[in-house]
């Protein structure tokens, strides 16, 4: 497995995001014992850059991952998120973005104790938060670094406004935003400040939520709390688009050899030597699969018809949870 660098940290050219192993996708949180082997699979390939959040679960995959990691954190980049959860709201209000100092600093003693850690590898707002200022957050940060519980800041979904003004106060590591052959809107603000300022880009759904594996045909086997049933690229004539844009990229990997999720992270890895993709998944074939990307060798022609494919129909979120999001 290749490395590079996410500003001055170093990881595994490709990681894996933990989420789907406790929410979000149908059978998640169901089997433990098959998401841990997977974790552990993926250590084995070399991965060094693990991906989670105290939201996911909520607590569950911190959780999950502290058990798994257990005797094998210092292999580990472990990257975990605040700012999703309101740690002083009432119970029923708690899932809103908050990133004032005193609930950054709950987030981050329960997430040390939930991972088994004394310190977490890259912290980031997992959402920009219209009510506080980035630049209290990022100092709030900064002063975590300091006191060794966090080696580095990282931005989610930010803006390049947003991440110029959080880099002046406590510098950048990495921004994490979704971005795929079906993604594709970091390209035309984000990457570029990106590059100026030297700092990574993670992205995450590689895969298109697993469209651009070319295993989805249908919805039919979604249980009902998956995510993907509101998402409005897996409903109606959006999806049946998607079906053909899913099989240009299948044509691609037929002629390589390699499987269609195959040529959707290699095609991310030629986007620029500092991108480090976190495919998701619970299954040890997944990883396995993913992890072998890291060979994949696509021509400039192949580059260039992936790189022309038109965009994916269907926005990549629903219209609440865009309101979240930078761009």
């Amino acid at each position: 497995m290749h490395h590079i660098h996410l500003r001055d940290l170093d990881v595994s050219r490709i990681g894996l995001g933990a989420m789907g192993m406790s929410q979000g996708y149908t059978g998640a949180g169901t089997d433990e014992e098959e998401s841990i082997h997977t974790l552990h699979r993926a250590l084995e390939l070399g991965v060094t850059h693990i991906d989670t959040a105290e939201a996911y679960g909520p607590y569950a995959n911190e959780e999950l991952l502290g058990r798994a990691l257990r005797g094998r954190r210092d292999a580990v980049v472990l990257a975990t998120k605040f700012g999703l959860i309101s740690h002083a709201a009432e119970q029923g209000d708690q899932m809103r973005p908050d990133s004032n100092t005193a609930n950054i600093r709950i987030a981050v003693e329960g997430s040390l104790k939930r991972l088994g850690t004394d310190r977490i590898d890259l912290y980031y707002q997992h959402r920009v938060d219209p009510g506080v200022p980035v630049e209290e957050t990022a100092g709030t940060v900064g002063e975590l670094i300091a006191e060794g519980k966090v080696r580095a800041f990282g931005l989610s979904e930010a803006g390049p406004e947003t991440i110029r003004r959080a880099n002046v106060v406590t510098p950048v590591t990495a921004v994490q935003s979704e971005y795929s052959l079906f993604t594709r809107d970091p390209e035309a603000r984000v990457l570029p400040t990106l590059r100026e300022l030297g700092i990574g880009f993670v992205p995450f759904a590689p895969l298109g939520r697993g469209f651009l594996t070319g295993a989805i045909r249908s919805t039919d086997g979604f249980a009902e709390n998956d995510f993907r049933r509101d998402n409005p690229r897996f409903t109606g004539e959006n999806f049946q688009h998607n079906l053909g844009l899913a099989d240009q990229v299948k044509a691609v990997a037929d002629e390589v050899g390699a499987t269609p999720g195959q040529v959707a992270i290699a095609w991310l890895l030629a986007q620029g030597d500092h991108i480090a993709p976190i495919p998701g998944t619970k299954r040890v074939h997944r990883v396995e699969e993913n992890c072998a990307a890291d060979s994949v060798r696509l021509s400039p022609e192949q580059l260039n018809r992936l790189t022309s494919l038109p965009p994916a129909a269907g926005a990549s979120h629903t219209e609440e949870q865009l309101k979240g999001l930078e761009r």
